[in-house]
């Protein structure tokens, strides 16, 4: 497994973008090989799926809510993922999570219990 610690966070108006950056650290030397994705988490909320990435990067896939506005993307070298978010929201307001796993498989890819490594959130603010 990998350790993932979230940051880029923080409070913006409605219409504004961040960025947000997922480091990895621990067993790198496979996280090449491994599927990412980001998730949130309203107050009183299920944890919910945002974005993935397959360990090859070659292909991404969204919540619809998202499509069009926010974009993952991972950096192996560095051991690095990011969450391009653009053209914000309120409704975008969560706590959002960096997760990852080398066993991750098509059907279940949506699921938090796909995931074994896990960061400890990052905090997004969308005011209007």
């Amino acid at each position: 497994q990998v350790q993932l610690v979230e940051s880029g966070g923080g409070l913006v108006q409605a219409g504004e973008s961040l960025r947000l950056s997922c480091a990895a650290s621990g067993n790198t030397n496979t996280f090449n090989s491994y599927a990412v994705a980001w998730f949130r988490q309203g107050k009183g909320e299920e944890r919910e799926f945002v974005a993935g990435m397959r360990w090859s990067g070659s292909y991404t896939y969204y919540t619809d809510s998202v499509k069009g506005r926010f974009s993952i993307s991972r950096d192996n070298a560095k051991n690095m993922v990011y969450l391009q978010m653009n053209s914000l929201k309120p409704e975008d307001t969560s706590v959002y999570y960096c997760a990852a796993d080398a066993g991750v498989i098509a059907s279940t890819r949506r699921r938090p219990s796909a995931y074994k490594s896990w960061g400890q959130g990052t905090q997004v603010t969308v005011s209007s």
